[in-house]
């Protein structure tokens, strides 16, 4: 094997390498290639995505990052929770088309929406 050779496989095993670190855990039905993300993260103070379109029946989790806790509370009271620290989850199932839009009660500057489509 001479070094050329020695050389362009180095790329492609790194390259494996990364795919394979990247994907550890992941399964074929953990989501399907064409899923929508259900999840907003509550990092800096904010809601991300701000705004989340996702179908009918669909489990959205919101993941508070941040050391503060915060609050979810939709304008309808639909969503609603105590606050939730650091790494604490809550999941709310929306069964119903519409806009529903929501708040951190502590924080009210911090606000999202949650677009919920079909029918």
């Amino acid at each position: 094997m001479n070094d050329t050779t020695k050389k362009s496989r180095v790329p492609a095993f790194a390259t494996l390498a990364l795919l394979v670190f990247f994907n550890v855990g992941a399964t074929a039905t953990d989501r399907s290639p064409d899923a929508e993300p259900t999840t907003v993260y509550i990092k800096d103070f904010m809601f991300t995505p701000m705004t989340l379109t996702v179908p009918v029946g669909t489990t959205v989790t919101w993941q508070n990052l941040d050391e503060e806790p915060h609050t979810i509370r939709s304008v309808d009271e639909q969503v609603k929770t105590g606050a939730l620290d650091q790494n604490e989850r809550y999941s709310f199932r929306f069964d119903q088309p519409g806009t529903y839009k929501y708040v951190c009660s502590i924080h009210p500057s911090m606000v999202g929406t949650i677009v919920v489509k079909g029918g």
